[in-house]
């Protein structure tokens, strides 16, 4: 095989990517399918999924509305994965959101557990049913968390986002030399400031309590990229691509920025 040839995933690998419905997990399911992948997304949201189901361009891209936090509806998506896929080579353990902004003294404590329920419990549930499916993949498993720069940075007045995503970093960790020995290798991934919908959101949020116009508040973000720009999710995308592909078969255990080196936030 040569060098060249290592850069890109195998085809016909089976990918599971949850929050596949939109924004970074859409990006990576439709780079995954066009390397010839089997595709198969879970989403919290009907209305993404009714998209994506009606787009020809996403026709090896099959769908399970779930809640990731739900046990019961993870169980049901390794159902359809088992039944679609007929096996698993890769789980893009993506699903996750913002969470509240604030004071940890004006936090309220049930938007503190959902962030904790979605973003870290969820990627347990459904690493615990990969795994026995990742063990009878020909050429070994991979498991990829989303993690963020704000699980190696510390987040002032987005405590519970920066805890549960420094939290996936003991996770991957742990993961990677529990499960080295059956050829699954398990590594993070951590997008910075990145375009699109969602960080114009966080960055609104983050505004208004600093009482900050949004133009005001986003120079103020990119000021502490040391590229002075936001990544975009096609940068990430083509991150999780060689991390699956023959060429990053020797990385495990590691958490990779993808950030423009994000200073400080």
């Amino acid at each position: 095989m040569s060098v060249l040839s290592m850069l890109q995933p195998r085809s016909g690998l089976r990918v599971l990517v949850t929050g596949g419905g939109s924004g970074i997990g859409l990006v990576i399911a439709r780079a995954f399918a066009e390397t010839g992948a089997r595709v198969h997304v879970c989403d919290a949201s009907q209305q993404a999924l009714d998209a994506l189901r009606s787009d020809p361009a996403n026709e090896a891209i099959s769908t399970t509305h779930a809640d990731v936090a739900d046990k019961t509806a993870v169980a049901r998506v390794f159902a359809d994965v088992e039944s679609k896929l007929g096996g698993l080579d890769v789980l893009l353990n993506n699903a996750g959101i913002a969470g509240p902004t604030g004071g940890i003294d004006e936090m309220d404590v049930e938007q503190w557990e959902q962030t904790v329920a979605i973003n870290l419990n969820a990627q347990f549930y459904f690493a615990r049913l990969a795994v026995p499916l990742l063990k009878k993949s020909v050429h070994g498993g991979s498991i990829i968390a989303m993690s963020s720069v704000a699980g190696r940075l510390g987040y002032a007045f987005r405590t519970p986002y920066s805890a549960t995503k420094w939290a996936l970093i003991g996770l991957t960790k742990s993961l990677a030399i529990e499960l080295g020995p059956d050829n699954i290798r398990v590594n993070a991934v951590q997008p910075g400031i990145v375009r699109g919908p969602r960080m114009e959101r966080v960055i609104a949020a983050r505004a208004e309590q600093l009482g900050l116009s949004y133009p005001e508040m986003e120079a103020k973000y990119l000021e502490k990229i040391s590229l002075r720009r936001m990544t975009t999710q096609e940068e990430i995308a083509a991150t999780v691509l060689f991390l699956c592909s023959p060429g990053g078969s020797g990385i495990s255990g590691q958490s990779i920025s993808v950030c423009g080196n994000v200073e400080v936030l």
